[in-house]
């Protein structure tokens, strides 16, 4: 049995693989439609959540699974003050598969020590969100083909996100690939993802604080919000909530090739009029969450000899 705690724990090989297998549900969607007929995918969401707990209930559904579970802590016995790791062991009881988003970094680690079925962390914290990356890989490798060789720029909250981290993680992993960091010198890219991730990986990057002098060279653009509820004080949070806003002007100069990403939700740091440029791809990575996480429920399950 394996669980999912962060994108490095899947090879590249196994990446692929999975990426190769979310295609074909594209392609093939009925051939998978009763794969996990009467399995139990358990949604354990103690941090409120939209896309990644809808997009989880909506594969397992469209695997032919049941779910159950409750989308905030206040609706479970956390309330009363039972234990992560308590509430894993019981829900094990339950279900074949977890699905688990937690605002404390590290919880869904500790879970994984007490859990009798696969553990996929949906999000702890600022720390990591690796199905989000997945669901990013899939978006990149079905518009660009590849993964090697091309210059990403992530925009906005770098030092909350941890969307932005899980990526960063997965991308410097393949040749070739450029970082352009582009945020206000207070929510830039934490050091220890310099040096624990960028630095031994030898990944080329650079740290700015607009996006108009880079936009000519970026493949991809990644926007993500200014997260108020990863600051420490409603002053901070308003002093940087507008300091990035994509809107059309800034889109002048760009690659007509660029795919424009957001992890969602989205506040004002893209504007709707962007939505009817063909770049903007963040609906449909919204889309490809579902496929991907179809994807890595059938893997744990098989991995986990429970399909």
């Amino acid at each position: 049995m394996r669980h999912l705690l962060d994108t490095t724990d899947l090879s590249l090989a196994e990446i692929d693989e999975m990426i190769e297998l979310a295609l074909d549900i594209i392609e093939n969607p009925k051939k998978y439609a009763h794969i996990c007929d009467g399995k139990k995918l358990a949604t354990l969401f103690f941090e409120p959540s939209t896309r990644t707990r809808l997009s989880f209930e909506a594969a397992m559904m469209e695997l032919g699974g049941n779910v159950l579970g409750f989308s905030e802590a206040a609706s479970s016995s956390a309330s009363k003050g039972e234990s992560v790791e308590d509430t894993v062991r019981m829900v094990s009881c339950y279900a074949d598969i977890i699905a688990m988003r937690h605002p404390l970094e590290g919880a869904p680690r500790v879970a994984s020590a007490k859990a009798l079925v696969p553990i996929i962390n949906a999000g702890d914290g600022g720390h990591a969100h690796p199905t989000q990356t997945l669901t990013d890989l899939l978006t990149i490798y079905r518009e660009k083909g590849t993964f090697d060789n091309i210059t990403v720029g992530l925009c906005g909250d770098l030092k909350f996100g941890r969307t932005v981290h899980s990526l960063i993680k997965a991308m410097s992993r393949y040749s070739g690939v450029k970082f352009v960091l582009i945020s206000p010198k207070e929510l830039s890219v934490p050091e220890y993802i310099k040096t624990d991730v960028l630095d031994p990986s030898g990944a080329d990057y650079i740290e700015v604080e607009t996006m108009d002098a880079v936009m000519p060279e970026l493949d991809i653009l990644y926007m993500t919000r200014i997260q108020r509820e990863r600051f420490f004080s409603e002053e901070e949070y308003l002093k940087h909530k507008d300091a990035f806003i994509l809107d059309t002007d800034k889109l002048q100069n760009a690659k007509k090739t660029l795919t424009i990403m957001h992890p969602l939700p989205r506040v004002n740091e893209i504007t709707t009029a962007v939505d009817d440029d063909p770049r903007a791809k963040y609906f449909v990575q919204a889309l490809n969450g579902k496929y991907i996480r179809m994807a890595l429920i059938i893997t744990l399950l098989k991995w986990g000899e429970l399909l």
